[in-house]
């Protein structure tokens, strides 16, 4: 046979990665606030899809709403070209493999329960978040009425004070820097640390804890050794600190007190950087004969087709260019429509599975978790175990135990007494309850001996593992910390 170039015909598989299958991906591990951002660029650059401000949908838009306050779950449009989009690769194992068949939404919202009130809406005076001033700018308004020197050097000195309050630069430094001298910089810092809140300018945790010892009348022999021990302290040795101080059990416990109501960080309550409120994606609340898994209507964004509009762009004068970006335009809105339905069967099919899964913790509570996998959801859904993985991405789930971010209920386990075996979460439940209700300081051991009485098969290591996990110290240091306490 001789050897050169042919042609001929092969027939291969291979899995391709449209844009919009990419998007449609993207969009299985958004929150509901950033849908609602992603869904915002595209009202902007597409003028087919519409979001309505109320419940009256414009005529023709039904066909295209992903509203899923109605009885009809399957409002997608029938358009074939949107289809073909969505459905192109829904048989590889891409997160776009949902059963279309499924059964339709639940429809009441939970959010309208928990929302609502009767009569007019009282204004929510927790929706407003406080800002404070930087600590520089607190400061600085405090130093009004200082001028010279001393005063310009205070206003610089609490510029370069850090998030917490602390001076980190050396004075010498600072000194060399400015110009000025050694005794103006320490006049300028004596300044700064007289200013509100107490603690402020200090250089260390000893002088952040004397300045406020000092505000509080509370700075005398005693309380100046006791803060000039605090390695003893930390290491609970009493005795010495009795002995050095001067006092008895009752006035060391006494000191003990007065330095924990101390502020360690004066500056972090003028931090600018508050905690961010976390809003539920999905809701779980008891039902007849189980639990309801319902999507959070009031962060879920609508979209819907504008038809008509559509029908009156197609019907003016076009040219060759115009109906293309007009077709792309519907498609792309199709697509998005019925990609967001998709979405939303998607996470109530996962959080079902999990809730049937975990049924023992919404009964029982964090102790009666069971240990489980990504993929063991995955496979009872019948989905892959990146789509699993997406969903549970970002995303709370609020019950009547609370709110918790959907990774929580995934985790490894140890064997239990049941068969199932029971979550780390249970066992870390169940470590924090025994410490919490010990009379006598127990070791690792018999921490280990207790939970193997609740059922929990653990070894030592998984007991100090746990509890190192959770920030609970050793049996040294829970009897230390409580001898300290008196």
């Amino acid at each position: 046979m001789g050897l050169g170039p042919s042609l001929s015909i092969r027939q291969s598989q291979a899995l391709v990665l449209t844009p919009q299958l990419a998007q449609a991906i993207k969009l299985l591990q958004l929150s509901n606030l950033e849908l609602e951002a992603y869904i915002a660029e595209q009202l902007s650059k597409n003028p087919l899809l519409d979001s309505p401000a109320g419940e009256d949908q414009p005529e023709g838009g039904d066909a295209g709403t992903a509203d899923f306050a109605d009885d009809d779950g399957d409002d997608a449009p029938d358009d074939p070209g949107a289809d073909d989009l969505i459905l192109a690769k829904a048989e590889d194992d891409r997160p776009l493999d949902v059963d279309w068949t499924a059964e339709a939404l639940e429809t009441d919202s939970f959010s309208d329960v928990v929302t609502s009130g009767g009569g007019e809406e009282a204004f929510d005076f927790d929706r407003l978040e406080y800002s404070a001033a930087s600590l520089a700018e607190h400061l600085i308004d405090q130093l009004h009425g200082a001028s010279g020197p001393v005063g310009d050097l205070a206003r610089i000195l609490a510029e370069m004070l850090d998030e917490t309050g602390y001076l980190t630069v050396p004075l010498p430094d600072i000194a060399e820097a400015s110009g000025a001298p050694i005794t103006v910089v320490e006049q300028a810092l004596a300044l700064v640390q007289d200013l509100e809140p107490a603690g402020v300018g200090a250089r260390s945790l000893a002088e952040c804890l004397a300045l406020q010892a000092k505000a509080a009348d509370r700075y005398d022999p005693a309380m100046a050794r006791l803060i000039d021990n605090l390695d003893l302290l930390s290491k609970g040795r009493t005795s010495d600190l009795k002995r050095i101080c001067g006092v008895d059990d009752e006035d060391l416990a006494d000191m003990i007190r007065e330095l924990r109501a101390y502020d360690p960080k004066p500056g972090c309550r003028f931090s600018r950087s508050g905690a961010e409120d976390v809003t539920p994606d999905v809701f779980v609340r008891k039902a007849s004969g189980g639990y309801a898994v319902e999507l959070n209507q009031a962060t879920l964004p609508r979209v819907l087709v504008n038809r008509r509009y559509y029908q009156e762009l197609r019907s003016g004068p076009q040219d060759k260019s115009s109906k293309a970006w007009l077709s792309e335009c519907l498609a792309s809105a199709n697509w998005l429509v019925k990609a967001l339905d998709q979405r939303a069967r998607t996470i109530v099919k996962v959080v079902s599975e999990i809730v049937k899964r975990q049924q023992g913790f919404f009964d029982r509570g964090v102790a009666a978790m069971k240990p489980m996998t990504l993929r063991e959801v995955a496979e009872a859904i019948e989905m892959h175990e990146s789509t699993v993985s997406r969903v549970t991405s970002n995303k709370y789930l609020l019950c009547d135990r609370g709110l918790f971010e959907l990774k929580y209920f995934f985790g490894s386990g140890v064997a239990s007494a049941e068969g199932d075996g029971a979550a780390a979460e249970a066992v870390k439940a169940g470590i924090r309850e025994i410490i919490d209700a010990e009379a006598e300081i127990l070791s690792d051991d018999a921490i280990a001996a207790l939970l193997k009485q609740r059922g929990f098969d653990v070894a030592r290591r998984t007991v100090v593992k746990y509890r190192e996990a959770m920030g609970i110290g050793s049996s040294i240091q829970r009897r230390r910390l409580r001898k300290i306490a008196g």
